[in-house]
């Protein structure tokens, strides 16, 4: 008498079967039994730091202070922004820049943290890379664990390598930094004196005919003296940190 045997596709059939009963009666095998951890339920750093920040409103080019904030959170080494206000793409580009500054300058490795930058500068469009000096110094302030320094304030570009440069807008924005109460202002080198340009005409008689010139003349205003306010220029961040902790 012919021994049966049993069938490959019954068996699979059966293995199969087996396997969707055990996850519709115990609820074992594709649930797990505790919540995805998110970012936000991550553990965070009970310190943030904080820079001031300056901007020239487009409308009538006047000053405007503001607070750019740095956070740190275990993460993937990304550069996060807070896009309100609205941010151009440079101001984000430079946000990049000022992390790997800061990354440098205090030789800590942020490949394992996402770092989030939020501005506070009363809903406003903010564009063009000057806040990259005040970013680089709050992420380092953030890093070292040191307290901002509430007095000073700081415009400027910044490149890889720290250094911080020029600007538009300088006096607008040392009347801004005035008005706020501060005492002391950081600006890139050579931006702590401006020059602005006058035309004088004169004229002198030659026989019958009068001859008429104009001269544009240079005039050095000090941006201390014309805003009342104590400014201080610096070349690169090592030079303005200085200024910024407590």
């Amino acid at each position: 008498m012919r021994k049966r045997t049993k069938s490959p596709v019954r068996t699979v059939t059966i293995y199969i079967l087996i396997f969707i009963l055990g996850v519709i009666v115990g609820n074992q095998i594709l649930i797990p039994s505790e919540p995805v951890q998110q970012l936000t339920s991550l553990p965070v750093q009970n310190y943030s730091a904080s820079a001031n920040i300056l901007a020239v409103k487009s409308v009538d080019n006047s000053g405007v202070l503001g607070k750019v904030t740095v956070e740190i959170y275990p993460g993937k080494g990304r550069v996060l922004m807070n896009t309100n206000p609205f941010l151009e793409p440079d101001t984000q580009f430079s946000a990049e820049t000022a992390v790997n500054v800061a990354q440098d300058y205090t030789e800590k490795d942020l490949s394992d943290k996402d770092v989030i930058i939020s501005f506070d500068i009363g809903g406003k469009l903010l564009g063009g890379p000057s806040a990259g000096a005040a970013m680089a110094i709050a992420t380092i302030l953030e890093l070292e664990n040191k307290t901002f320094n509430e007095g000073v304030t700081i415009t400027g570009t910044l490149d890889e390598n720290g250094d911080i440069g020029k600007v538009s807008g300088i006096v607008a924005k040392a009347e801004a930094t005035e008005a706020s109460g501060m005492n002391l202002l950081i600006v890139p080198v050579g931006q702590k004196t401006y020059t602005i340009y006058s035309e004088e005409k004169s004229c002198e008689d030659y026989l019958l005919t009068k001859i008429c010139r104009t001269v544009t003349k240079p005039e050095d205003v000090d941006v201390e003296e014309k805003v009342g306010i104590r400014v201080v220029e610096a070349s690169n961040i090592q030079e303005a940190l200085k200024y910024f902790s407590v």
